[in-house]
C-alpha cells in the first residue's frame, strides 16, 4: 500500500465528506429536519458534540479510503465513484430501519438515502483519482481462462 497516497486520499475524503455533510444535511435539509424537532439535538447543544461529529467523519473517511485502496487496485475516479454508490446504498438499509422505528418523515428518509449515495460517490471519485497506482503496478488479463 502506498501510504503517502493513502494519507492524501484520506484527508481529501475527510474534507469531501465533511463539506458535503455541511451543505446537504446542515444547510439544504435543515428545515426538513426541524419538522421533527425531537429528532435532533437543539442547536445550542451542537457545539458540545462537535468533536464527535468530526470523529465520525474521520472514521468514515479512513475506512472508506481503506476500502477503495484495497478493492479498487486500478484506481480511478469512475471506479471509486461506483464503490461509493454501493457504499451509499448500503447506508439505505439502516436509514430504512430508522424510518421504521423513529418518527422520521419520508422527506428526511429520502434526503438521507440520496445524500449518502451522492456523498460517497463524490468521496469515492476523489479517493480513486488520488489513490491511483502507477501503471507499471497494474496487471491486466490478456485472455480469459475457460
Amino acid at each position: 500500500m502506498n501510504w503517502k497516497k493513502f494519507f492524501f486520499a484520506f484527508i481529501a475524503a475527510f474534507v469531501a465528506l465533511f463539506a458535503f455533510d455541511f451543505l446537504w444535511y446542515a444547510t439544504l435539509m435543515h428545515d426538513v429536519h426541524r419538522e421533527v424537532p425531537t429528532l435532533l439535538r437543539p442547536e445550542a447543544d451542537l457545539g458540545h458534540y462537535f468533536g464527535w461529529l468530526v470523529l465520525g467523519h474521520i472514521v468514515m473517511a479512513f475506512f472508506f479510503t481503506l476500502l477503495c485502496a484495497r478493492y479498487i487496485p486500478g484506481g480511478g475516479a469512475g471506479a471509486g465513484a461506483m464503490l461509493g454508490i454501493l457504499v451509499g446504498l448500503v447506508y439505505a438499509g439502516p436509514h430504512l430501519i430508522s424510518f421504521a422505528v423513529q418518527p422520521l418523515t419520508f422527506k428526511i428518509l429520502s434526503g438521507w438515502i440520496a445524500g449518502a449515495v451522492i456523498q460517497f460517490a463524490i468521496a469515492g471519485a476523489v479517493i480513486g483519482a488520488i489513490y491511483k497506482p502507477a501503471t507499471e503496478h497494474i496487471m491486466y488479463v490478456k485472455e480469459r481462462l475457460r
